[in-house]
């Protein structure tokens, strides 16, 4: 059973910057991509973020394009995603997601397609 821990959340001013991690454990040796979503209060939850298996394709959102990257270290079974210039907007429970076999060559943006979800880290964006 793939298990996925976020970590990395918590407060910053309008501007600032956060690295968020999502490390995987639990697992045989195998290629998965992730996602990461974002659910603010009273929001859906929506994609912000994907990866696939060998890191060779991602995919951000328009309104994060730019200033956030995702990244992952499959040695160390884990991802990231660095966050620059910090909006209010960006507030919310972050949250990785897994899903095993995916074709390398991309990363499914929708969210019904993740199997494996972590517990979520909160991020405060405001000054």
């Amino acid at each position: 059973q793939l298990q996925l821990a976020e970590s990395g959340g918590g407060w910053v001013q309008p501007g600032g910057s956060l690295r968020l991690s999502c490390e995987a454990s639990g697992f045989s040796k195998g290629y998965y991509a992730i996602g990461w979503f974002r659910q603010a209060p009273g929001k859906e939850r929506e994609g912000v973020s994907c990866i696939s298996n060998n890191g060779g394709f991602t995919n951000y959102v328009p309104s994060v394009a730019g200033r956030f990257t995702i990244s992952r270290d499959n040695a160390k079974n884990t991802v990231y995603l660095q966050m620059n210039n910090l909006k209010p907007e960006d507030t919310a429970e972050y949250y990785c997601a897994a899903v095993p076999d995916w074709p390398s060559t991309s990363c499914p943006p929708e969210l019904f397609e993740y199997e494996y979800w972590g517990q979520g880290t909160q991020v405060t964006v405001s000054s």
